[in-house]
């Protein structure tokens, strides 16, 4: 083996084009910390803005309220698309991060590979002199021992070189698997953000179509406001009166016991605003004075999740305007449960589709009675739903779910 060999094998995996790597790397996270102090400054706008929603919310329902929400909730919206343009931007940027470590450790591995191939072949070479040969033919056993000595420094920095090129290969195994992560976190910000530009659509639709109602006039929109409040009254006595007639005998086994977590919550920002059953709300709100299910607050435009895997027994388009219901969807899942998310702006599924948890089924809205944007959630058990005919204000027909009272539950007690 001869000195310059062993030489370039000793100095070889040190070799690395760490420079041009280590700039790229640098000017990616400034723009990535750049964007981060953004995503932060937006956030903080989206919770000043939702502080003035709260406040429009304790006001007298009026017109321009209606239409002052709508516009903060559209400024708020478009607040978080840009949140979520610059996370999809900064997902990007570390996918390009990695590209470049990528491609520096394939350079380190292909630079190991090339070293200990070239020492490989400077052993073979060499071995073709026996080691007794080479000392015989030393001039002193100084320069034998010295032969030995370079030997055993060979093998030992082939050894090192072995182990860094594996080291090597783990931290490019680890690597691609972060960018596989990285462009997966980047499709879902990338169907976040069509639902945000979904919703924002949504909202603007019904702010055109408030002001064509209306004419922009105060009094329109209260008999608006008058007509849904009648409506609701009227229902509420309807399937009050239809549900007292049922009778159902209710077998625990037939459905999940108690428990946390059997249901996932159908709005990703969870604020309760009337919970179930029996509270000073509902004795002063409803006829029967329960309320059959929870309202969240949401929004129009704010997308509605399944809570469950499960099949869509029925669905209302919200054919006549302010009638019970409005928009709305029944999921029957196979623990025995049925769920309803109703009071909708937009039904995203139909009769039959198999939906899965947390996929998006519709958005929010204030369809039917609801006087203001948010979501009714009721929890069913399936096998006692049965479906009447009901007649709204205006004389139309259309056709609810109902069930004994007692094949209500609480949604609270899955959640």
């Amino acid at each position: 083996m001869t000195r310059a060999l062993f030489v370039f094998l000793l100095t070889a995996s040190c070799l690395l084009p760490t420079i041009s790597y280590a700039d790229a790397a640098s000017d990616i996270q400034i723009q990535i910390d750049t964007n981060k102090q953004q995503v932060d400054a937006l956030n903080a706008e989206i919770t000043a803005i939702q502080k003035q929603l709260n406040v429009l919310g304790t006001q007298k329902n009026t017109l321009q309220s209606a239409i002052n929400s709508l516009a903060l909730s559209q400024k708020q919206l478009a607040t978080q698309i840009k949140i979520t343009q610059s996370k999809i931007s900064s997902a990007n940027l570390q996918i390009q991060e990695l590209t470049l470590s990528i491609g520096d450790k394939e350079t380190t591995i292909s630079e190991n590979q090339d070293a200990i191939a070239k020492a490989l072949r400077g052993i073979a070479e060499d071995e073709q002199t026996s080691f007794v040969t080479k000392l015989i033919s030393s001039n002193s056993f100084g320069a034998a021992w010295q032969t030995v000595d370079q030997t055993l420094q060979f093998n030992q920095a082939l050894t090192n070189d072995i182990n860094d090129l594996r080291t090597t290969r783990t931290a490019l195994a680890t690597n691609r698997d972060a960018v596989t992560k990285q462009k997966e976190n980047l499709i879902a910000l990338q169907n976040e953000l069509s639902l945000q530009k979904k919703s924002i659509d949504i909202q603007k639709t019904t702010q055109q179509k408030l002001l064509a109602d209306t004419k922009n006039q105060e009094s329109a929109y209260q008999k608006i406001v008058s007509n849904k409040k009648a409506e609701e009254a009227a229902f509420e006595a309807a399937l009050f009166e239809l549900e007292s007639q049922l009778q159902y005998v209710l077998d625990p086994s037939r459905i999940p016991p108690a428990g946390k977590g059997v249901l996932r919550w159908p709005v990703t920002d969870v604020f309760i605003t009337q919970q179930f059953g029996q509270t000073s709300s509902s004795k002063r709100l409803y006829t029967s004075g329960t309320h059959n299910g929870v309202d969240f607050r949401a929004p129009i435009g704010t997308p509605i999740r399944a809570s469950l895997t499960g099949t869509v027994m029925a669905t209302n388009l919200g054919a006549v305007q302010n009638c019970q219901y409005g928009k709305w969807i029944l999921v029957k899942h196979l623990n025995g449960l049925a769920t309803l998310y109703a009071h909708l702006s937009e039904v995203s599924v139909q009769k039959g589709n198999t939906v899965t948890t947390g996929q998006v089924i519709g958005f929010a809205g204030n369809t039917g009675y609801a006087i203001g944007p948010h979501l009714h959630f009721g929890v069913y058990i399936a096998e006692a739903i049965s479906f009447k005919n009901y007649t709204c204000w205006n004389k139309a027909v259309v056709n609810i779910p109902i069930a004994p009272v007692n094949a209500y539950l609480d949604p609270l007690v899955y959640l």
